[in-house]
């Protein structure tokens, strides 16, 4: 009997204990109040952006007018036409060359009068003066520098153009290929077309002699009376005069 009274005793108390409990629940509990010290920093974060980060900004998509002006290819942007004559001048006009050490001015290519006896289209050359002469038309002719041939090697005649090369090939004739020989110089029989040929970039041959008009791999010697006979231009000149010049052509040597 004493136990069952210990039992209910102590179920009195836990019902009372959560009644208490859930009564409490529902009590407004007071304010918690803070420091302004530890508050203000709080505050002041609502109030701004942290730092390194901006506003939130409002995106507009463009218009697809305003996208291809922006990410239209280079090659179709509108060009002021200005611009556009500027560049194709550029495209077209000739290329300044250096001129090469040991080269007078005067043995450049250029354009001057002429009233001698040859019809335009002759080829005549001055061993004297170290120039080349091709006949234009109106009076006028156009005049390039070369070398001639040394002392002991010059000639004068009158030929004919037989054929033109481009890159040709050299076949020392034996004569030379001794002669250089007994200086200590030994020639090759045969030396392939190309930059360091001795007869550069072209060849025009003259008649059934040996003797050409021809490029050269020393333009330094254009103005000089250094060859074996042939009559020597820079590069860029015979390449210049093989554009112009026909197979037949007349040319006369003096």
């Amino acid at each position: 009997m004493r136990f069952l009274m210990c039992v209910a005793g102590l179920v009195g108390a836990l019902v009372v204990s959560f009644d208490a409990l859930a009564q409490g629940r529902y009590v407004e509990r007071p304010p918690v109040l803070v420091s302004p010290d530890l508050s203000a920093p709080w505050v002041l974060q609502l109030r701004r952006p942290p730092e390194g980060r901006q506003p939130a900004v409002r995106h507009v998509r463009p218009t697809r007018e305003e996208w291809r002006a922006v990410h239209r290819p280079a090659s179709r942007q509108p060009v002021p036409p200005q611009a556009e004559r500027q560049v194709r001048q550029a495209a077209v006009a000739p290329r300044p060359q250096p001129v090469p050490e040991g080269i007078d001015p005067r043995f450049l290519p250029q354009e001057v009068a002429y009233d001698g006896p040859h019809a335009p289209g002759t080829i005549v050359v001055d061993t004297n003066q170290r120039f080349l002469y091709l006949v234009l038309e109106g009076g006028k002719a156009r005049r390039y520098g070369v070398g001639v041939g040394k002392p002991g090697f010059e000639w004068a005649g009158t030929h004919r153009v037989t054929a033109k090369r481009e890159w040709p090939d050299w076949r020392p004739p034996a004569a030379m290929i001794e002669r250089e020989r007994k200086k200590g110089r030994i020639l090759p029989a045969h030396m392939p077309g190309g930059p360091q040929n001795p007869l550069g970039a072209r060849a025009l041959y003259l008649g059934s002699t040996l003797y050409r008009i021809h490029g050269t791999n020393a333009p330094w010697t254009i103005g000089k009376a250094v060859s074996s006979g042939c009559i020597r231009m820079r590069n860029e000149d015979v390449i210049e005069l093989y554009e112009r010049v026909p197979v037949g052509a007349k040319v006369v040597v003096i």
